[in-house]
């Protein structure tokens, strides 16, 4: 097993803290699709697959649907996907995935946390060469099926890790082979569960404990912030 496979056992362990922010950031990503790419799924695979991610959050039918209707809406604010990037006490990376229709309130607000609590806020892409960022998808497994000659199949499509993962089958690829990728899994019948975009670090830092605790109460600032949709870091 590779190194995505060790990534997504420890993220495992950690997921958002609450439905509310669940559901909330899944609005804005199922606005935004929608958005870009219209409101019917069956034309519009991203507004697709969020929908998918929405159902294994049991994300109300009713919420999904408002997010769809909020895209159309002469009133609604454009929201836009942004990254930003620090650094927290004793070293560690930290890259910031934000949905915002207020660019400098984000900004505002991420520079005050890490101000406050030990860390520095950077330029957004000043971590790059520290991550790959890659897309991931979990399909069911169907019976029969051969990991290791799927597998075989899903390197053309881009993909670059691919295993079992309780009756389930989770496969990585670069951000850019998502298409491609997605493609595959409709066209030969697999039921995709969910998908993400991930940025992987290529090492991670340990600390002590007691420097753990330091970066945690950042990085849970951070989280909390209603603007903020993902946060990855390098540490272990």
């Amino acid at each position: 097993m590779g190194r995505a496979f060790e990534y997504r056992k420890a993220r495992k362990l950690k997921r958002w803290g609450n439905m509310a922010r669940v559901f909330t950031r899944l609005g804005k990503e199922i606005t935004m699709a929608a958005k870009a790419g219209g409101p019917d799924p069956d034309t519009n695979s991203k507004l697709r697959l969020l929908i998918q991610n929405a159902r294994s959050e049991n994300m109300p039918k009713d919420n999904v649907e408002r997010a769809i209707k909020r895209a159309f809406e002469k009133d609604t604010s454009d929201y836009k996907e942004l990254v930003y990037a620090g650094t927290a006490p004793h070293g560690i990376a930290v890259v910031i995935e934000a949905a915002t229709d207020n660019n400098q309130r984000t900004v505002a607000n991420l520079r005050s946390y890490f101000n406050k609590l030990g860390g520095s806020f950077g330029s957004p892409n000043m971590h790059d060469f520290l991550f790959d960022r890659k897309c991931n998808f979990v399909v069911a497994n169907k019976p029969g099926t051969d990991i290791e000659e799927l597998e075989l199949e899903l390197i053309d499509c881009g993909c670059d890790e691919i295993f079992v993962d309780g009756d389930d089958i989770v496969a990585y690829a670069d951000f850019q082979s998502f298409g491609p990728m997605q493609k595959y899994f409709e066209d030969n019948g697999f039921e995709i569960k969910s998908f993400k975009f991930e940025r992987i670090p290529h090492d991670l830092k340990k600390l002590t404990d007691e420097q753990r605790e330091e970066v945690e109460k950042l990085l849970e600032k951070i989280e909390d912030d209603e603007d903020v949709t993902n946060v990855f870091t390098n540490m272990e």
